[in-house]
């Protein structure tokens, strides 16, 4: 599959100085004042829409260069002087080999995979090829990506993070989807094994039933979404807070974890009142 890239100017960014507030502290480089695409640069997968478009937003308003890959085009909001857009399907071998051409050899900073989808267990498809397609949006693909950025990545500045789900756990009726989560779980912690020596960071969030474009996909009507105890969905940005954390200097500690950003689903036994919204529908 031919990878559609669209490559803006890319112009060096404004001055951005050190402020006090954590939001805008968090992801700045050490000691840099101003980024470039040589050293400042982020891969996000999934960056047209839901959380991965969260992602890139919000690193592109805090002045780094974000090359995103997605098999859908990018919507009028990424275009950016600062952004570039690839497309590919990185659920199949022919598909991940393009954007893997085209990214080998480059330097960058941090690599965020939100691409996935959700299938139940009964979806035609995911029966057809027994959850292949799972496998290799959510554990090969981003091992691949990985494997090929990390030797020019930079020691003790590299940060990985992957989107992983709640439902690593275990969901009924998801038995592949959940499988090949906490495949992501697990291979983040393998990375962060390879890893630590650099100092470069591998962690995964986990996040519970989100907002994102994902919901209304015709493909997973067979897997309904609950609201979590905190009743309400969890919106693509406050996920996306939480990556971008652990993509900056002050999560350099953190290595090897999941962090479930999931509205009260893990608490233990479900224990805690639900809040009060009624007849808590599905959506």
């Amino acid at each position: 599959m031919t990878v559609q890239a669209h490559r803006a100017n890319l112009s060096p960014p404004q001055a951005i100085g050190r402020r006090n507030d954590l939001e805008n502290v968090a992801i700045m480089p050490d000691n840099d004042t101003t980024r470039t695409p040589g050293t400042d640069r982020i891969l996000v997968t999934g960056a047209a829409s839901g959380i991965g478009r969260a992602v890139a937003l919000r690193l592109l308003d805090r002045g780094w260069f974000v090359d995103g890959i997605d098999i859908a085009p990018a919507d009028i909001a990424l275009s950016h002087p600062r952004y570039q857009h690839l497309r590919a399907d990185l659920a199949t071998a022919t598909g991940l080999d393009a954007p893997l051409s085209t990214i080998a050899g480059e330097r960058y900073q941090g690599l965020v995979h939100a691409a996935g989808i959700l299938r139940a267990d009964d979806d035609p498809d995911t029966r057809g090829d027994l959850g292949a397609r799972l496998w290799r949006l959510h554990v090969a693909a981003p091992q691949r990506l990985a494997e090929t950025l990390l030797p020019r990545m930079p020691d003790r500045r590299g940060r990985i993070v992957l989107v992983s789900s709640r439902a690593s756990q275990g969901r009924s009726g998801r038995g592949l989807y959940s499988a090949s989560k906490a495949g992501t779980e697990g291979l983040a912690r393998a990375l962060a094994l390879d890893c630590v020596a650099r100092g470069i960071t591998v962690n995964a969030v986990a996040p519970g039933p989100t907002d994102t474009p994902q919901l209304k996909d015709k493909a997973r009507a067979a897997a309904p979404v609950a609201l979590p105890p905190l009743g309400r969905l969890i919106a693509p940005d406050e996920i996306a807070a939480t990556i971008c954390f652990l993509l900056s200097q002050e999560a350099g500690a953190i290595t090897g974890q999941t962090l479930y950003h999931c509205g009260g689903l893990s608490l233990a036994g479900l224990t805690a009142p639900a809040a009060p919204i009624g007849d808590r529908p599905h959506v």
